[in-house]
């Protein structure tokens, strides 16, 4: 089992929502969204998760974009 499966709350500051992801804490803060986790993984709930995902998109294409071959 998995930490948002235990029930995990959201690691953004103010937020108190349950986890609905884990991702990386320096992928969560390079994003701009302010988390209080202290390890190696962070949880966002539904909505911040979203917003990770409009602000990194640009970053998560260029990752993608490494690994594909022509």
């Amino acid at each position: 089992m998995g930490i948002v499966s235990k029930g995990a709350k959201c690691n953004v500051d103010g937020c108190d929502q349950d986890g609905a992801r884990s991702l990386n804490t320096t992928k969560v803060e390079n994003a701009g969204l302010r988390v209080t986790a202290v390890g190696k993984k962070s949880v966002l709930c539904k909505e911040h998760y979203k917003e990770w995902k409009k602000e990194s998109k640009d970053d998560r294409d260029l990752e993608r974009a490494r690994y594909d071959k022509f």
